[in-house]
Order: structure tokens, then sequence, then C-alpha cells
């Protein structure tokens, strides 16, 4: 298969731009996005005639992913700011306040982005899947299967993603509840709106479908580290899938699946053409984008940044210091293993005005820090769980502290017992993962009482707050709701 790399612009067909017909209007400081992409003004009638066209498209997808309102930083930050780790400073709604204390309704504006984006990006998907279809003869079958798999696996991070934050969690109930409008067919008019609910189980099940495929048709690499690291990858497809099996409870499937990538005894480099290990100083995988660590990630240039308000370092770090680490318990900053000499505590956070804030993205306006979606680092610590959860513990143990003695050398896990082990790589999961988007999924997924600092109380999973509602505009264009 030839790849071609295409730099300093992005060309995104205008087909492709189509959005879902639920998106609302956006506000003028919101388009920047859509606006900053230049396109072409191509037909569908050819927009598969040449391979440059074709993967014009392809990446098209990954912008609609990577949006700031989406997985390019919103949806990070409200998953992190949610729960127990984060004091708010400035009290502003629009940077997430009413998440951080939950009292963010249907008509939250910023909540209902991450739906909108969240299904403009399956819809670009859905419209280029059937464009290839179409197409088959003039693609060709190497092509078409490569690039329908990056397709298949955008869609599949995209569902999940909204799964996750606007459904009950799979383990509550084994996927019998509500899910989403699980839409995979091209929307290029209003006609399909009205559409049900499918359950829980039946998202999680195209998901894995989708990823699955995914599995079968991507490279291994794509021979250059910045693709490597910015396209899908079939170790980025095997590594989502240990990550949705984790979520789903289903621990021998994660050991499975996780087993492809990662050998039996450290230092657990894995095995497959691009060689993934963690990092000897955890300080690279913040400053090299590219580094052995590096799974999946999304990029970010002067030219092509998160939007405003919508990034991390903006939030996290010096840039607007919205929200600074809760040194008290139940926050991680006060938790024992989370040890004074820790190289994640002493080079990855820092005093700014009296506050402890994480530094893993800059402070620096434009704010163009690539954010990663999968770490191999995470792969360790999903592995981890589902080995603890399986009964075994020794594996476990090694895989939990290759990632904590990367950071902390002299740790040592000291605990005992199933219960302990699993306490313990949850707890490595806060530290390790921390405004990379995690928390609040991990507490949902095992169906624990989501603790908000904000609120100052234990939202229980029976509470409406628990997840975030569908919102409004969903509701009023769509009957099937």
């Amino acid at each position: 298969m030839k790849l071609i790399a295409i730099k300093n612009k992005r060309y995104i067909l205008r087909l492709a731009l189509i959005a879902v017909p639920l998106l609302p209007v956006l506000s003028s400081c919101e388009d920047d996005f859509l606006e900053a992409v230049p396109e072409l003004e191509i037909s569908d009638v050819n927009a598969f005639d040449t391979p440059e066209r074709v993967l014009a498209q392809v990446n098209g997808l990954y912008s609609g992913l990577k949006h700031g309102r989406f997985l390019g930083g919103r949806y990070q930050i409200y998953n992190d700011i949610r729960a127990e780790e984060f004091i708010n400073r400035t009290g502003n709604n629009v940077t997430g306040t009413s998440v951080w204390n939950a009292t963010a309704g249907a008509d939250e504006t910023y909540i209902t982005d991450i739906w909108s984006r969240g299904y403009q990006a399956i819809n670009r998907v859905n419209v280029f899947l059937k464009g290839l279809e179409d197409n088959a003869a003039k693609v060709g079958a190497e092509d078409a299967q490569s690039y329908g798999a990056e397709a298949k696996f955008i869609r599949a991070m995209s569902y999940l993603s909204l799964v996750q934050v606007f459904a009950k969690p799979y383990t509550s109930d084994n996927g019998a509840s509500p899910g989403l409008p699980l839409r995979l067919q091209a929307e290029t008019t209003g006609a399909n709106n009205s559409l049900e609910r499918s359950s829980v189980a039946e998202v999680y099940a195209q998901i894995l479908s989708d990823l699955n495929e995914a599995e079968a048709g991507l490279p291994e690499s794509y021979g250059d580290p910045v693709l490597n690291t910015t396209r899908a990858t079939k170790s980025a497809a095997i590594a989502l899938k240990t990550r949705v099996y984790l979520i789903m409870g289903r621990y021998q499937d994660v050991v499975t699946e996780g087993n492809k990538l990662v050998p039996n005894a450290a230092p657990f480099a894995s095995a497959l053409a691009l060689q993934h290990k963690l990092e000897e100083d955890v300080i690279a995988v913040f400053s090299n984008y590219t580094n052995s660590e590096a799974i999946f990630s999304v990029p970010f240039t002067a030219t092509d940044a998160p939007g405003t308000q919508n990034q991390l370092g903006y939030y996290f770090n010096s840039g607007n210091t919205e929200y600074y680490l809760n040194q008290s318990a139940p926050g991680i900053f006060a938790n024992p293993q989370f040890e004074a000499d820790d190289a994640r505590r002493t080079e990855l956070t820092a005093t700014i005005n009296g506050q402890q804030y994480v530094t893993k993205f800059s402070g620096v306006n434009p704010y163009i820090d690539w954010v990663p979606l999968i770490r191999y680092a995470e792969v360790l610590l999903n592995l981890a769980e589902a080995e603890a959860e399986v009964g075994s513990e020794e594996r476990a143990v090694a895989l939990l502290e290759a990632v904590h003695q990367r950071s902390d050398a002299s740790w040592q896990y000291t605990g005992t017992g199933q219960e302990d082990l699993v306490a313990a790589i949850l707890t490595e999961r806060r530290i390790e993962l921390i405004t990379e988007g995690f928390r609040a999924n991990d507490i949902l997924r095992r169906s624990l009482p989501l603790y908000s600092a904000g609120a100052g109380v234990s939202i229980a999973p029976s509470d409406e707050r628990y997840v975030f509602s569908i919102p409004t505009s969903e509701l009023n264009t769509n009957s099937g709701l």
C-alpha cells in the first residue's frame, strides 16, 4: 500500500464535513476549527478518483475526532474535573464549573458539544465508508481495507467515548440499560433524525465489531514516527480493545488482547513492529510526542490548535490556572502511594500562585501539545487490573511495579490479597493518567460512588447526575427518544 503524507495543509472533502443534523448552531468563537481547515470543492462523483483525494478524506476523519470540543481537550478535562482530584479556581461555567460541581443539565452547552462533535465524527466515518463501498473499484482492495479499518477505529473510539458518559455503565446490568442512538449509515439530510437508543450492550457490540475489523485491516507500521503516532495502527486497535473489555468487566478478554502486545515478563516491551515500551523517563512522554510509549495521539500545531478554552494546558497548567490539585484527601495528591520523590510529582506538577498544578501539558499559548489518547502505560495497567481480577497476582504486581518504578524506583507493592492489589492498581491509574481523561470513567465502570469535589458529596450510581443527560437539542430533534 502506498502511503502519502500531506504536510502543512489538511484538505477535507466538503461531503465529509456534512454534520449530523442534530449539531447545534455554533457561536462565533466556536466555529474557528472548521473555518481554519481549507476545503476542496470536490463532488462526491470524483472524490475517490485519486489516492490524494481518498487520503484527504481519511485525514478529515481524524480532524473530527480531535476537535477541541471532543477528544482534543474538553472530553478529557470534564472526565478529570468531575471527581475528587481538582479544585476549581475561577467559577466560570464556560470552563467547566457546572461539570465540576455537578450542576450541569441537559442544556449545558459544552456537554451538548461533546455529544454533537462525537456524532459529527461518527457521521464523517459513515459518509466515508459509504463512498469507499461505492468506489471500491477505483480505490483498490488493499487501500480500501486499510482506509476502512482506520475509519472503523475512529468510529469505535467515538462511540466508546460517548457511551461512557451518556449511558449507564455496562457493568451495572450487563449492558441492558438504554445506550445511544446507533447511527451506522451515511446521513446527508435530516430525514433520519428519529432513531431510538440501542442498548448499552448493543453499542459495545458495535464498538468491538469495528475494532476487530480495524485490527484485521490496519498496518503494524506506516514507516514514519509521526504517522505511527497520529494514525491508527494494529497496536492501537488492540490497545483500545483492552480498554473496552476492561470497561465491560470482561477481564479474561483483556488478558487475551493484552497478551498480543505485552510479553509475559519485564521489561514488557511489545513484540509487534512498533515495539512499544515504557519510556525510561516519564518526562519524555510529554516532551517527545512520538516516543515509544505513544500508541495513538492527536496532533496540534500553531495553525491547527484545539481552539479557545479547550486546551489541556489552559485548564491544568499555568495557562489560565483553572483547576489545581486537591491536596487533601480523597485527592490523589494526598494518597500515600503518590510519594514525595515520585518523578510524576516532582517533575510533572508545580506550585503556581500557592497552588499545585499538573504540568504535563504546556501552559503557554497557543497550547498545541499533542493529546495522548492511548499510551502503553495504560495498556500495562489495563492488563495488570485484569490479571489481578482473574487471579494472576504475580504478573499483576510485576506490571504495576513496572509503571510505578519508572517514576519511583524504590517503591514496592506491599499489599496482600486481591482486593488490596486491585485497589493499588486503580490508585496507580489515578497517578499515572491524571489529566488524560480517565478518572470519572474509571469510577463509573466499577459502579462506584462518584465523589464530586465541587459538590462536596458522593454521587450514587442511581443519581441522575452520575452520567451526563442526553442534550435537550437531541431530544428536540430526535422523536425516537
